[in-house]
């Protein structure tokens, strides 16, 4: 598979975290701890700490990164969601972003709000 539209998939999701965290920091921060590619689709999984952890909707604040990501135009879908053993003060998001097929390629320009 060509790496190109990898590695651009991987700015995306790194711009998404930078959006996500523009509109919604200091009550949710986002951060990338690992991208795979794996075959048409990306596997992003994303750390997310701050003071949303001890409010109603906790998933609601997760699932919001994979908006961020369509509003870029790429689809995106939560496909696990990993809360600490000992009610730490983070949550795990881990997202399939597709990478073929994309109808928008030019998400690095786009500003994306929440919803």
């Amino acid at each position: 598979m060509d790496k190109k539209p990898v590695e651009h998939v991987r700015r995306v999701a790194e711009k998404a975290i930078e959006i996500y965290n523009r509109y919604r920091s200091p009550e949710a921060i986002a951060e990338l701890v690992d991208f795979k590619e794996n075959g048409e689709e990306a596997v992003v999984a994303v750390r997310f700490s701050g003071s949303f952890c001890s409010t109603c909707g906790v998933r609601d604040w997760v699932e919001d990164y994979a908006y961020t990501l369509e509003e870029l135009g790429y689809h995106a879908e939560l496909v696990k969601y990993i809360e600490p053993e000992h009610g730490d003060n983070y949550r795990i998001g881990v997202f399939k972003i597709r990478i073929k097929g994309q109808e928008n390629h030019s998400g690095d320009n786009q500003d994306a709000r929440p919803t």
